[in-house]
């Protein structure tokens, strides 16, 4: 099965007999780099009626560059979402799409590589106030991630989570569907969750679901380093992709060329240094940043 040969790969990864597993780069705003308009609340999930075409581009651009596990683009593909634009009923189908397009483009270019499912915080990645109550949590990440396990991902990557109440629940959602999952939070510059709780916390929220990794992701570069020490203290496999720019209220994100392709794969050999099995690229960062961050994890 792949979800087993991920599995090994990121233990062997985190073991040090494999190199590093590279994830790929940003798809939302490299979606508004493109020409597809990714307005709130839809965000990248638009293009895929609107765009489906440059959703497939985006991932084999990513996989020539050197990543390794294609995050298929189910961010906001949640029926919460959708239902928005008149578009709940079609959760399941549209995710099905997002796992089938990125599949392609790994067929095409490296059948090895691997489809991740995204599992998003059901409201605004960057406003915890919003979390919902704990019912809507459970019934809602539960039906998400009964959708990507239906449509073949090989793992569930949940993502961008600002507290550690909703990546409890979306961890124990992903462990019913018996796949393995990876639990990844956005922090500041001081190992915190945007809700002020301790990155700590939120990682004792999931380690006990059993996740396969733990991970930070939509930070800067910067903001890294200080959340080295809490995921390697859970004992397992851990990781890292940053953004490059910062939240827009309304395209979503507002990318920047500040760092460099270099710059970033030089950051990313500290975390490799550290002990980090897998590392990428979130908001803002494209091709040119995946194909230096392979450079950095196979050289």
């Amino acid at each position: 099965m792949r979800s087993a040969a991920l599995r090994a790969r990121i233990l062997a990864a985190a073991a040090r007999s494999a190199p590093p597993l590279v994830l790929d780069g940003a798809l939302g705003t490299e979606l508004e780099r493109r020409g597809v308009a990714t307005d709130l609340p839809l965000w990248s999930a638009r293009a895929l009626w609107e765009a489906p075409e440059v959703v497939l581009a985006i991932h084999r651009d990513a996989v020539r560059a050197g990543a390794e596990a294609l995050t298929a683009n189910t961010f906001r593909t949640q029926r919460r979402t959708l239902a928005r634009a008149d578009r709940g009923d079609q959760a399941a189908a549209l995710a099905s799409l997002a796992i089938a397009l990125a599949r392609e483009a790994a067929a095409e270019i490296s059948p090895a590589a691997f489809v991740l499912g995204s599992v998003a915080p059901l409201e605004d990645c960057y406003r915890p106030d919003l979390v919902p109550d704990e019912a809507s949590l459970a019934r809602e990440h539960a039906e998400h991630a009964a959708h990507l396990a239906a449509a073949g991902a090989d793992a569930l990557w949940i993502e961008t989570m600002n507290t550690a109440r909703e990546a409890a629940a979306a961890a124990r959602a992903a462990r019913a569907t018996g796949l393995p999952f990876v639990a990844s939070f956005v922090c500041d510059g001081r190992a915190r969750l945007l809700s002020g709780e301790p990155l700590a916390a939120g990682l004792d929220a999931v380690v006990r679901a059993g996740p396969l990794a733990v991970s930070v992701n939509c930070l800067a570069p910067e903001a890294v380093e200080p959340c080295l020490a809490a995921l390697a203290a859970t004992g397992l496999p851990f990781g890292a992709y940053p953004n490059l720019g910062a939240p827009d209220p309304v395209r979503g994100f507002a990318p920047s060329d500040a760092v460099s392709p270099a710059a970033l794969a030089r950051a990313a050999r500290r975390w490799i240094a550290a002990g980090a099995a897998f590392v990428g690229g979130c908001c803002g960062t494209h091709a040119g940043h995946v194909r230096a961050l392979a450079e950095a994890a196979h050289g």
